[in-house]
Formats: structure tokens, sequence, C-alpha cells
């Protein structure tokens, strides 16, 4: 008698659930992480122009942009249920993800393991939990999507026709996705250079070139927001060796405050070289797949003035399955170094999860509470001091360039003051406002 085989849907339905309840604090989160949500919120509902007309901005993001403005006027009023789109999205690209390692020949388990693995990274649970990432969401999916569909069909021109339309996909919605072509030239290599492989890369390669030749002059002299979208050679080593060590930091909720303490950075240091060495002595594949994937995915943002969790969504993505695929084939040192790596890693995941759902909690009671405070003061400017116990970071993004909330015009007129006799409130902890005067 034949064994029963499982449902083909079987396994990647456990994956998708096990995924969902591994991020129910982003689930269940009130509110929102940072001023992108409540910016895009107001000009969603300000009747702003159509984003696909500005082609001379520096983020030309006009799919995320359009996309992002639709869900705000339907499910800003109500952060889980916007949440439950950003997290149930980034739960179906772990079932991809699981698709395109059973595409290279990983066990259910492993793939899996990797799948969720990758859900549980600190870049993956910034980017599920900040609706502001909603643009690498959409390119990682592009990507994995070129690498389901080459992975299942044998005709070079129908991958290269699938690759050009999700590549297009992809960079109308993140700059980002000029990753896909390098990755696709990694599979190439490491998948016995396969025609169908080949031909996705140089559709999605010659879509980059045009778009590229189309927006260079824009991208390198445009006006932009912030010294972290300057663009220099000599920031690629130091962005490099930040994305290698930020995960086993569980302490750390953003990847730019990485280096400013060496004791951490050493810890982090040697665990990444005892993980390298495992990978070596399990897979020389696997180890060049990790460090030349984990280029290819970081390649366009490497050489930005900093580092930002998100920038590491698809590194984490490739990372984390090849760290799976090792797992079998590793010697018992080298799966105690892969171990201590995995799971200082879904600690740190479990943390940034957690400190985002806090500032969610605290933006659900600032707001409002800023917004009935400038209605109450229609011809004034608003001071606010934060209390000694509030954490200053969080509500100065939470006034950052706020045009409006709830229908209260807020724009220049909330000033945060470090006096509290300065200030007509205080900013306590838990984000309420205390009249001072």
């Amino acid at each position: 008698m034949s064994t029963p085989q499982p449902c083909r849907w079987a396994v990647p339905l456990l994956v998708l659930v096990a995924a969902l309840a591994l991020q129910w604090p982003l689930l269940f989160n009130p509110g929102y992480f940072s001023h992108d949500e409540l910016q895009w919120a107001a000009l969603a509902t300000s009747g702003a122009p159509s984003p696909w007309r500005d082609v001379t901005a520096f983020q030309y993001r006009p799919l995320t942009f359009s996309l992002w403005m639709a869900l705000s006027r339907s499910l800003f009023a109500s952060p889980m249920a916007f949440h439950a789109v950003l997290v149930s999205w980034g739960s179906l690209n772990a079932v991809l993800l699981y698709g395109v390692g059973r595409g290279f020949g990983l066990s259910r388990a492993v793939a899996a393991a990797g799948a969720l693995g990758f859900v549980l990274t600190p870049y993956a649970a910034y980017t599920h939990g900040w609706v502001g990432c909603l643009a690498d969401l959409i390119w990682l999916s592009c990507a994995l999507l070129i690498a389901l569909l080459v992975q299942h069909v044998r005709a070079p021109w129908l991958a290269a026709c699938g690759s050009a339309l999700l590549m297009a996909l992809a960079l109308l919605a993140k700059e980002a996705a000029f990753a896909i072509p390098p990755l696709l030239l990694l599979a190439w290599w490491l998948d016995g250079r396969k025609p169908v492989w080949l031909a996705a890369m140089l559709a999605s390669g010659a879509l980059a070139a045009v778009y590229l030749g189309l927006r260079l002059d824009v991208l390198l002299h445009a006006p932009r927001e912030g010294s972290q979208y300057t663009l220099s050679v000599r920031n690629l080593p130091q962005r490099w060796f930040e994305y290698q060590i930020f995960a086993p930091i569980p302490p750390l909720l953003e990847i730019s405050t990485t280096l400013r303490r060496s004791g951490p950075v050493l810890v982090a240091g040697l665990l990444w070289s005892g993980l390298l060495a495992a990978l070596w002595r399990a897979s020389p594949r696997l180890c060049a797949l990790f460090l030349l994937g984990g280029i290819a995915a970081l390649l366009p943002v490497l050489p930005l003035g900093s580092s930002w969790n998100h920038y590491g969504y698809g590194f984490a993505a490739i990372t984390a399955m090849t760290i799976a695929a090792a797992w079998p084939q590793a010697s018992r040192p080298g799966r105690s170094a892969i171990l201590v790596f995995a799971v200082l890693s879904a600690l740190h995941g479990g943390a940034v999860m957690w400190r985002i759902q806090h500032v969610g909690r605290i933006q659900s009671v600032f707001s409002p509470a800023l917004a009935q405070a400038v209605r109450a003061h229609p011809y004034t400017h608003v001071t606010l001091s934060p209390a000694p116990a509030a954490k200053v970071w969080i509500f100065a993004r939470l006034t950052h360039a706020i045009p409006a909330y709830d229908g209260v015009a807020i724009g220049d007129r909330v000033r945060l003051v470090d006096t509290p006799a300065q200030a007509d409130y205080s900013i306590e902890a838990d984000g309420q406002l205390r009249a001072l005067r």
C-alpha cells in the first residue's frame, strides 16, 4: 500500500497560519509607528494629486503611494485592520519564500523553517509592523513571484515576459527592485545555468536599464529629504557590515544605532563569523549564496548614507532560507553556531514587534490628545514638553510635518521644548497630555 501524500496546499497553509500567529503583537497594534502613516492619511483625504504624474520626484513610487492612499482612506481609522493587511501580506511573502525553497529542492520542513525564520528576523518584523514599508512588501513579492515563475516554466520566452511584467511593477513600487536582476544572475549561476533563469535576468535587467536611463539624472540630482539618501561608494563597507551583524543584537530597535556600542558589535561579529564557518563546512555553495545573495539583495541600498531595517527585507529572505538549507548538512558544532545565531535573531524580531506595538499604543493616545489640544488653541502655537519618563524620539516623529489629524490642521503649530516652564502641556510616557497652564 502506498503512503498517503499530504495535500499540496497543507504545508503552505500551515506556514501562513504560523506566520500570522508569530506576529500577533503586530496584528493587535492599536496605533501607528511614525509620521509617515499620519502624513499619508492626511494626504489621502485632502485630494492630493495622483503620484503617477510626478515623474521628476526623487522617490517615484506611484504604485506604492496610490495603494497607500487607498488603504489609508479605507483603514486608517481602524489601525488593527490596517496592520492586518500588512502582516497578512508579509505572511504571504513567507509562503512564497517557502515555495521558492521547495523549488530549489529543499524538504518541506527545511523550507518551512526558512520561511518562518524570515518572519522572525528584525528586518521582517520592522517591515511588517510599519505601514511606511509597504513598498518593500511589494518589490519582494514581485521578486519571489519571478523566482516561482522561473522554477515552474520551461520556455525562456515565457520566463522573460513574466519577469518583465513583475519587474515593472516592482520598479513602480520602489527602487530597491534593482536588486532583482543580480539575484536572478546568481540563481542562474548556482542552479545549473538554466536558460529560463538567464532569460528572466536579461528581461528584468533590460527593464532596469531603461528605467535607470530615464531616471538617472533625477536620482542623482533631485532634491531629497534627509542625508540618508546621499549616495557614496565610501558607505559600502559600513552599510554591509551593519546588515550582517544587526540580527543577533536583540536590544536594538533600528539598525542605524548598531555601531554605537563596541561590546555587542564584537560579540555579534564573532557569532556571524561562527555562522559563516558553519555554512562553509556544510556547503561552500550555500556559503557563497549567503554572501553573494546578501550583497545582491542589498546592492541598491549599500551606497546610502544610513541603514534601515526595512532595507534589509530582501536580504533577510535569502539569508534565512540559506541558513535553513545548511542545517541538515551542518556538523554538530555548526548546528550550534546556527542555532545560537537563529535564536538571537528570532528574539530580536520579537523584541522589535513588541516595541512597535508599544509605540502604537502611545500614538493611539497621543495623536487624538494632540488634535484636541490644537483645536482648543485655534490662534496660537501649542508647545509640548516630554516628561522625564517619555521617549523624546517617539514624539519627535509623531509631530514631524503632520498636515492634519482627525480633521484638525496641525502643520507647524506644534513645538517640542525641553523646559516645562515654556510648555502648554507635558507629554506623559503613555502619550497623554497634562495641561501646565
